[in-house]
């Protein structure tokens, strides 16, 4: 019996999709699919970021449509599976596997130790992105890399850039960005969340995660933005992780926002997708909701604003007056943020949603 074990479908332990739906063997297959080129992309985190680097597959499947895709990530949710034959979750097991692995293309757009270590040891043809050099450090891959590698070790290259980072990664692997989108498949969900089906529904995602706090806006900002929404026939819902809970609440407690909680991923995507404008600081909830194609007032002072990739969904809000944007802080002496007025943010939803 003869089994074509070069086949896109082939598992090599469980049965196949195709002789699970039909029952077809090898031998006698309609569906075998040779598979003409092995890829690899590594991109394991952060959430937010697994999702902005999703539009390089529109190209990467363009190019090779019928190659092997296999993406390595700690966020398998958020990796589209009609666009990626194999999505392996970053542990051990699999680690070890990827080194006994050859591969034609390999993509790795991590600059973590372990990962640069890890497409040092993978065998593949052509490698692009970021590699380890000879002191364990991390190096751009060839010439395609380098400018994004310099905007990550130079603060003043990195202010001075005007590409976004899906434009930088189009870069990397060679490619011109055409404003591909995010893509981004609905989870399945098991919530029903008892929102209005006729007001305006206003995602504040309050919090900026652990490590750079100085993207708050403040308790009293939120406040009152809920006080001025809702009494103009707007519906302001508050979203976060288990880190805003108690923020959360707070505001709840002292505003009309509503605040359902905080729940797994999928959830969260879900609720976000129920919103039609998300207020937010840099976060995944700002790079889910672009992917969900929300209208979006971005809260920015610490990054580089070219950075970001709105696909002429929304605006972003920076503090006004300052010299000292895109400065990386993780803490601000001057809270800065306080500058961005909930006015200027209720004239900005207004807009977006005229």
């Amino acid at each position: 019996m003869k089994v074509k074990n070069d086949c896109i479908f082939f598992k090599g332990d469980i049965p196949c999709k195709p002789h699970k739906e039909s029952g077809v063997h090898c031998d006698s297959c309609k569906f075998y699919q040779p598979i003409t080129k092995r890829i690899l992309i590594i991109k394991t985190g952060a959430a937010g970021d697994v999702i902005r680097t999703t539009p390089i597959l529109y190209k990467i499947r363009k190019e090779f449509p019928e190659a092997e895709i296999n993406w390595l990530t700690k966020y398998p949710i958020f990796v589209p599976k009609k666009f990626v034959t194999n999505i392996i979750i970053w542990n051990l097991e699999n680690i070890i596997w990827l080194q006994t692995q050859q591969f034609d293309i390999l993509y790795n757009f991590d600059k973590d130790r372990e990962t640069i270590a890890l497409a040092e040891t993978i065998k593949a043809k052509y490698k692009k992105g970021y590699l380890m050099d000879e002191f364990g450090k991390c190096k751009s891959a060839d010439i395609d890399a380098e400018n994004k590698w310099l905007t990550g070790i130079y603060d003043d290259i990195s202010l001075k850039n005007k590409k976004s980072y899906p434009e930088e990664i189009f870069e990397i692997c060679g490619f011109s960005f055409k404003k591909e989108k995010y893509i981004l498949e609905l989870p399945d969900s098991q919530i029903e969340f008892n929102l209005p089906k006729n007001n305006n529904i206003i995602g504040f995602n309050t919090g900026c995660g652990t490590r750079w706090q100085a993207r708050l806006w403040g308790k009293d900002n939120w406040i009152e933005l809920a006080e001025m929404l809702a009494s103009n026939g707007y519906f302001p819902l508050l979203l976060g992780g288990p880190e805003e809970d108690e923020l959360n609440k707070e505001i709840q407690k002292n505003s009309p926002a509503k605040y359902f909680g905080y729940f797994k991923l999928e959830d969260f995507v879900h609720l976000t997708n129920r919103c039609h404008l998300i207020v937010t600081s840099v976060t995944m909830a700002m790079h889910i909701a672009i992917a969900l194609e929300k209208k979006i007032v971005l809260f920015n002072n610490i990054f580089n604003k070219n950075e970001f990739e709105l696909y002429g969904l929304g605006e972003i809000l920076q503090p006004e007056g300052k010299d000292c944007l895109g400065c990386y802080k993780n803490f601000c002496e001057e809270k800065c943020m306080s500058t961005i007025s909930p006015d200027i943010v209720y004239t900005t939803i207004q807009k977006l949603l005229k």
